[in-house]
């Protein structure tokens, strides 16, 4: 018997736990204004993280679905993007949609149940949030083949969560883009668990990332607390896909720091010592702890920092809280060009029932 097939999956990681570098920087390392600006967008995620659940637990937002300890994968991708490219998130991708600019208020806007959140003031072409797990994937498998037949120097970037690659979904964007080597890069967010699942019970794969393999994508790891790393990984996948080399599935090991949304309670389901540890190397530490080994941050710009970013949400949430109440007729809105009549009678139904509360309490 002879091998017919065998593939390896690399592991990349430039800044290790304790903020060193591991290997030769790229590039865009050596420009230290770069590097403060992953940096502050970085904080700037967790700040207003911390605020939005704030406001979800005072009754002033719907459920929220925190980002915390996830930071450095999505400033790392969003740094890596062309303007020109599309984002096909999934539900918790803040840092990336705001380095591309999404804007707080429009964040909040949808997490209070309000869809013209997603009428976003960045790129018009970027896809809103998918909370159905998966069908994200297949969205950017077909922008993909748009952007080929169109010869469009384009990429599309979908994310999904660990969980998600166990969906059919995820199977079928990879077989696709597999076969017609489409300009796409999908990005696994590793963060060990899809809600209550952990990883180890979801599948018999040593990594996620050769789960492109199969469909003929190449995968990589990278550790997705270094965003120096992610960065890295996804600018060479994405210059492999404008070039015509085809897809790349990008897995970025994390962890989630905190509930999977505001409707969960992970103290159930997961030790307290493995989020102890997971602190203890989460992307802010060591992000910081480089910066300072070159002489690129102090305490003094930290504090600068936290000041401008509560001052940033602070300004973010006034004009969320400030929004006119949507009317119910929002609901229905942009749903048929000629309005069934089933829907045209639950729309005169919800207008003869008076609004209760808002998106401000």
């Amino acid at each position: 018997m002879k091998t017919v097939a065998q593939f390896a999956i690399a592991r990349e990681q430039l800044l290790d736990e304790q903020g060193r570098l591991t290997g030769e920087p790229p590039a865009f390392a050596a420009d230290g204004e770069q590097l403060r600006r992953m940096y502050r967008m970085m904080v700037l995620c967790r700040m207003f993280d911390a605020k939005a659940v704030n406001l979800q637990r005072t009754g002033r937002l719907g459920t929220y679905a925190p980002c915390a300890g996830q930071e450095a994968t999505h400033v790392g991708v969003g740094a890596a993007m062309r303007a020109e490219d599309a984002l096909f998130p999934v539900y918790r991708e803040y840092g990336t949609q705001l380095w591309r600019g999404v804007t707080l208020t429009e964040i909040l806007t949808y997490w209070a149940g309000d869809e013209s959140g997603t009428n976003f003031a960045g790129p018009r072409h970027d896809f809103p949030w998918c909370v159905p797990i998966g069908s994200q994937a297949p969205h950017a498998a077909g922008a993909a083949m748009a952007f080929r037949i169109r010869g469009q120097a384009r990429c599309a970037v979908a994310y999904i969560g660990d969980g998600g690659t166990s969906e059919g979904a995820f199977y079928e964007a990879i077989n696709m883009a597999g076969a017609r080597s489409l300009p796409v890069v999908f990005v696994i967010v590793n963060n060990g668990w899809a809600i209550s699942m952990p990883v180890s019970a979801q599948t018999g794969a040593q990594t996620l990332a050769q789960k492109g393999i199969a469909g003929g994508v190449a995968g990589v790891q990278v550790d997705g607390n270094d965003v120096i790393g992610v960065r890295a990984v996804m600018e060479a996948a994405l210059a492999k896909a404008r070039a015509g080399g085809g897809a790349t599935v990008v897995e970025a090991l994390t962890y989630r720091l905190s509930d999977h949304t505001t409707a969960d309670d992970a103290t159930r389901y997961r030790a307290a010592e493995e989020l102890q540890a997971a602190w203890k190397i989460e992307p802010l530490l060591r992000t910081r702890a480089y910066l300072e080994a070159q002489h690129l941050w102090d305490q003094t710009q930290e504090d600068q920092l936290r000041a401008q970013c509560t001052a940033q949400i602070d300004e973010a949430v006034h004009a969320y809280q400030s929004r006119p109440t949507p009317s119910t007729d929002s609901m229905f809105d942009h749903l048929f060009a000629n309005e069934p009549a089933t829907l045209t009678a639950q729309r005169d139904t919800a207008r003869r029932h008076p609004q209760r509360g808002s998106h401000t309490g």
